[in-house]
């Protein structure tokens, strides 16, 4: 998953960075970076196959009502 695409399905899902950094147990400025195609940091494995749950329709207990 690129940069562009996990930013993509952050957006879709409808979650902030915030949000996201909460359910992934992570800092909003680590999603930031992951999201951002000037840096050289990929996006991490893990947090993008948690992506692809999510677009799938699983809602962890950690999700925003």
């Amino acid at each position: 998953m690129t940069p562009t695409q996990f930013k993509q399905a952050r957006n879709s899902l409808g979650l902030s960075s915030s949000q996201l950094g909460l359910i992934l147990n992570t800092d909003k400025r680590t999603i930031r970076k992951w999201e951002s195609e000037q840096d050289s940091r990929p996006v991490n494995p893990i947090a993008a196959r948690c992506m692809q749950w999510f677009l799938s329709g699983y809602r962890p207990p950690q999700w925003p009502n």
